[in-house]
């Protein structure tokens, strides 16, 4: 499963900083941030992980996630 943001601004060292510790996360694939469109891109495995836990992640490690683009 593939998961979309749109940030509300680029994101900061400890941010990203954050989002390493999550790529340990059993079920999370990849994730990747595109700085020209400023989004935020996560690739997970469904059955073992949903999206509310991947938002979770966001909202614990402050990403500033401006609203999901799309999910696939």
């Amino acid at each position: 499963m593939t998961v979309t943001y749109e940030l509300q601004h680029p994101l900061k060292p400890e941010q990203f900083r954050a989002l390493g510790q999550f790529a340990n996360t059993y079920g999370l694939q990849r994730f990747r941030f595109d700085e020209k469109s400023n989004q935020l891109r996560f690739e997970y495995d469904a059955s073992r992980l949903r999206e509310s836990v991947v938002e979770n992640v966001l909202r614990t490690a402050r990403i500033p996630v401006l609203r999901r683009i799309g999910a696939a």
